[in-house]
């Protein structure tokens, strides 16, 4: 079928991929599960044949290609028939060498993502810990200089390639806010524990704990502290990686399917002659082609350069809910066979039901989703294209992070203060009391105090009284906050804003209505 998007390299590439994949991967799929793990060996095959670099530069072994070769790729991948295959390799391009190649000095580029690219390195991505789950800000592996070197303590899980890497990027607190280091996967100090999982059993996941690792400061990635805005910025990448891999699933479940129906005899008849079960068909085929169109226009937006947040939330949350019920309707044609372990849909459906997690969940995408369409947030880039290697660029000042649709109004952060008293919601107050300082820098702010109690909020100049919580802000991080502008958690972990009591700020925050302008 004809497609604006693919030309006739990318026709003949997917030819390849699909070759390679007939040859070097369907026949093991079932030896891989088995073993829990994929050969070192077809690392570098995929290496050799230029896989393992479709979106990184030349200079390092890579093909420098545009995105829809990536499509087309991760498509293939997912029409492998193994979930866990997709997902090794897939974290390891588009996820943790990613890093490296936006934001990684030249020495770490040639010690570590040139080969990988080759297939000669395996690459991990520690993001995920025990007791953090979506929330990246609260991570609690902790990095602490000491003269030339991080001593790097803590732990993370569920991490794809986690036994196996060579190397992982791995998000940690440093003195200045979340940072990336990149930790030698072989280093004193580093313990890794295979998980035992419902699916995506051919790709080896991860606990690592990290006991006085040491890092070289060399191997930071970036700068120091913008480890949140890298990780942020790059989820973009991971969820539309995750879109084609559903899109590419999906599509390879209903060729599966299709082919039993028309094998598979009930009453004398094929059962793809049944009315009730080709209606079925005919509802999966139209609700996979309108996924895949979006997650193809989505694709488009992103190789155009756009910063496509809210169309790659909403490509995750579509394609990833959308593959669920495909491979449970597409089970069901298979019956009792469906249940068995040698029949492909049985790991199909398995594989699948992680793609609504892994990546930010549904809710989450939801969220993200909620806040760009309601409130009217918006994000900026920190990786920008064009940018020198090794220098992401600046992002997240209160004049790029989060944009609106309207120009800004002519309002101080003192009006905005003055204004809580008019927009607290005591009907939701229900007893609560506290007492919180702000200290506003810059011509528009001030010192205030905001006291709740019996239903009433009073907000006075000066500060008074012992606070429950102190928050300290510029005027114009503070003005860009309440007109929502400007992400309250990008801002704390940029430094922007200083809150003494998260827990207590959070509380305050949900007693007032938005501001109207």
């Amino acid at each position: 079928m004809k497609s604006p998007y693919f030309h006739e390299d990318h026709h003949l590439f997917r030819q390849s991929v699909r070759d390679f994949i007939a040859t070097e991967v369907r026949p093991y799929i079932d030896e891989w599960e088995e073993q829990k793990q994929i050969p070192r060996s077809l690392w570098k095959k995929m290496g050799d044949m230029g896989y393992l670099g479709i979106c990184h530069e030349e200079a390092y072994g890579g093909m420098e290609a545009d995105f829809f070769f990536s499509v087309v790729f991760l498509e293939e991948l997912a029409g492998s028939g193994s979930g866990g295959f997709s997902a090794a390799i897939s974290v390891h391009e588009y996820m943790a060498t990613n890093h490296l190649a936006k934001a990684g000095s030249e020495e770490l580029k040639q010690a570590f993502l040139a080969p990988a690219i080759a297939g000669e390195m395996i690459a991990a991505l520690g993001i995920s810990e025990p007791a953090v789950g979506s929330n990246v800000a609260g991570i609690q592996t902790t990095a602490r200089k000491e003269g030339e070197v991080y001593l790097v303590n803590g732990g993370k899980n569920f991490i794809t390639n986690g036994v196996y890497a060579d190397f992982i990027v791995t998000a940690v607190k440093t003195e200045k806010g979340v940072s990336l280091l990149l930790i030698e996967g072989d280093s004193e100090g580093v313990s890794r524990t295979k998980l035992k999982k419902m699916g995506w059993h051919s790709s080896d996941t991860a606990e690592i704990g990290f006991s006085d690792v040491r890092v070289p400061v060399s191997h930071l990635i970036g700068e120091e502290g913008q480890g949140f805005k890298y990780i942020m910025d790059s989820f973009q990448l991971e969820r539309l990686a995750g879109s084609c891999m559903s899109v590419g699933g999906m599509e390879s479940a209903l060729r599966t399917t299709l082919g039993y129906m028309e094998e598979r005899e009930a009453f004398g008849h094929p059962i793809n002659k049944y009315q009730a079960l080709r209606h079925r068909i005919a509802d999966l085929a139209t609700e996979i082609e309108s996924c895949k169109q979006f997650v193809h226009h989505t694709a488009w937006l992103h190789e155009q350069g756009e910063y496509v947040v809210k169309q790659c939330s909403m490509a995750k949350l579509l394609s990833s809910e959308l593959s669920n019920k495909v491979m449970d309707r597409c089970l069901q044609m298979f019956g009792g066979y469906g249940y068995m372990e040698e029949y492909p849909m049985a790991r199909a459906f398995r594989d699948s039901r992680v793609g609504t997690i892994a990546g930010g969940t549904s809710e989450i995408m939801k969220e993200i989703i909620a806040k760009m369409v309601i409130d009217d947030v918006n994000y900026d880039v920190a990786y920008r294209r064009g940018s020198p290697a090794g220098s992401p660029s600046p992002a997240g000042t209160p004049q790029e992070a989060h944009h609106s649709n309207h120009e800004a109004p002519n309002i101080t952060a003192k009006q905005i203060v003055h204004s809580l008293s008019n927009r607290f919601k005591a009907d939701k107050a229900n007893g609560y009391q506290t007492t919180i300082h702000y200290d506003i820098s810059g011509p528009g702010g001030g010192q205030f105090t905001i006291q709740i109690a019996a239903g009433h909020c009073e907000v006075r100049e000066g500060l008074h009284g012992p606070p429950s919580c102190t928050i300290t802000v510029s005027d114009e991080v503070y003005t860009q906050l309440e007109l929502g502008k400007m992400d309250a958690q990008s801002a704390f972990m940029q430094g922007l804003i200083q809150i003494s009591n998260i827990a207590e700020a959070m509380t305050f925050a949900k007693f007032f209505k938005r501001i109207q302008i």
